[in-house]
């Protein structure tokens, strides 16, 4: 993972500008002594990165983007293919009883449930419970019976930022959510997971983006 590293010049050039901002290129050439042409890459990062913004026929001036403000815009630009983790799937059939194996022998919160590969469910550890207290024989029903089927499961899809995917954890309070696959055949959409968006992914980004800053 990136973090941005400013050049000591391109500090130099942050600093001119909020001192004189707006600020022309020429301008700003000549108070460091070098060529526009010289300067050109360091102003193209600078505004890219949102720190300056260009106005034409007015120059540049300090866009006021704080730390807080950068991290959050390159926080909504990682994708969830990027952290994304294992899927832990079963089939519908699977018996309550193996799917709590599952569960537990894989360390998750929550099983997805598939019918020739494509998701249709989905069943978390407070599912279970309440299945295990409420006196049904788990070594016989199957977890078809108790998930939560589709079309009332939130999913993401590999493109979308992570962002998106936390506040949808959020939003419907759940632990992590199924990243699909969309497909169709013979003009029927299938949907099919590929991975798996938590709140301990989230976690282990928010770790690696600290420890590497």
């Amino acid at each position: 993972m990136e973090t941005i590293n400013l050049s000591s010049r391109q500090k130099e050039i942050i600093e001119l500008v909020k001192k004189n901002g707006p600020i022309t290129s020429e301008q700003l050439a000549s108070k460091i002594g070098l060529t526009r042409a010289a300067l050109r890459p360091d102003l193209a990062i600078l505004t890219m990165t949102e720190i300056l913004e260009a106005r034409p026929k007015v120059g540049y001036i300090y866009a006021n983007k704080t730390t807080s403000g950068l991290f959050n815009d390159y926080l909504k630009k990682i994708k969830i293919k990027d952290v994304m983790s294992k899927p832990i799937t079963v089939d519908e059939q699977t018996t309550v009883y193996n799917a709590i194996v599952n569960l537990f022998l894989n360390d998750v919160g929550t099983i997805f449930v598939e019918n020739k590969g494509c998701l249709v469910g989905a069943v978390s550890r407070k599912d279970f419970l309440k299945t295990a207290i409420g006196g049904t024989d788990i070594n016989k029903v199957p977890i078809g019976i108790i998930m939560t089927r589709m079309p009332n499961i939130v999913y993401v899809e590999s493109q979308d930022s992570v962002y998106t995917a936390a506040k949808k954890i959020i939003d419907r309070e759940v632990d992590s959510l199924p990243v699909v696959e969309k497909t169709s055949e013979e003009n029927e959409e299938k949907i099919k997971v590929i991975g798996k968006l938590s709140k301990t992914n989230i976690t282990r980004l928010f770790v690696k983006m600290i420890e590497n800053d």
